[in-house]
């Protein structure tokens, strides 16, 4: 699916753009990858697994504009990558009354209603699509700025995954499941 851009004001004054990824921003949201699971330990992957080309990285984008079920917000600030968003919507018949989400930011734009601004035109396309009934995310222990985002934008914990996260230290955390009503 095709997200529409929009422009919104962030709490410091500065203007972002919410849009759809292009193929100019193959090369840059691979940094940004890279970047971003650097900078915590609550997104999936490390660094040194963030492996595609910048040429898989546009192919992945045009399917997601040209998909039905997926969607993939951008948004930039002052022409850098500040962070995306993903909506998938499911399409198998028992499964196709949920939707999942995912979201990140680098670290630098954290606190600024991005994530907020992301989650609010997430939510208005699940609501538009017909027959869809939840959202579900997960995320991992200790994310508390994480989770009070998802609890403000009304998502719930309805499980827990012990030990779902090993950090490269060894160390394992729990993943929590959420659902959003729609």
């Amino acid at each position: 699916m095709f997200f529409e851009a929009k422009t919104i004001t962030l709490k410091d004054g500065r203007t972002a753009i919410l849009r759809a990824p292009t193929q100019a921003d193959a090369a840059p949201m691979v940094e940004w990858l890279r970047q971003t699971a650097g900078e915590t330990d609550f997104i999936l992957r490390t660094p040194e697994e963030v492996t595609m080309t910048a040429e898989q990285e546009a192919a992945f984008f045009q399917r997601l504009n040209d998909s039905p079920f997926d969607m993939m917000i951008v948004c930039e600030v002052e022409g850098e990558i500040a962070g995306n968003c993903h909506l998938s919507f499911n399409g198998k018949l028992k499964t196709r009354h949920r939707c999942s989400v995912a979201i990140g930011l680098t670290k630098k734009f954290w606190n600024l209603g991005i994530g907020s601004a992301m989650f609010g035109e997430m939510i208005a396309v699940a609501e538009q699509r017909e027959g869809v009934i939840q959202m579900e995310l997960d995320f991992i222990e200790g994310n508390s700025r994480a989770r009070a985002l998802y609890e403000k934008m009304g998502f719930r914990i309805v499980g827990v995954r012990p030990n779902g996260i090993r950090l490269q230290d060894g160390t394992l955390l729990n993943e929590y499941s959420m659902i959003r009503p729609v």
